[in-house]
């Protein structure tokens, strides 16, 4: 399987994963829910989101995963997926809640987790 195949269906894995896990703060931003809106009913709203972020997080892991004729290690595979996480994260919630920004630490610290995702993929 090409890697940039992988890297894509991890990307858009995050998106609904992010969707799953931060959209129903927007939309109560947006009052379409209501803090009086049952738990139960944003908890199975979110699993519906997240069943399709698995519908690309196991392709992208079972393919990419070196064992079954993919380009990557276990290790690589996690460390890609966090990072991906973080940037797909960071577009979400500054596009999406405008109160957020960005500051120099976690400029930083994305620095930081790019540079773990080149010492994973050293000889």
């Amino acid at each position: 399987m090409n890697g940039w195949l992988t890297v894509g269906l991890l990307v858009v894995s995050n998106i609904f994963m992010t969707l799953a896990w931060y959209g129903q703060l927007k939309l109560s931003e947006m009052k379409v829910i209501t803090p009086n809106t049952p738990i139960i009913w944003i908890i199975l709203a979110s699993w519906g989101v997240a069943l399709l972020e698995y519908c690309f997080m196991v392709p992208a892991n079972r393919y990419g995963f070196t064992q079954n004729g993919g380009q990557f290690s276990l290790i690589q595979l996690k460390v890609m997926q966090e990072v991906i996480s973080l940037l797909v994260f960071s577009v979400f919630a500054i596009v999406l809640f405008k109160g957020e920004s960005l500051h120099w630490n976690h400029l930083l610290a994305f620095g930081l987790l790019v540079a773990a995702v080149y010492l994973v993929f050293m000889e």
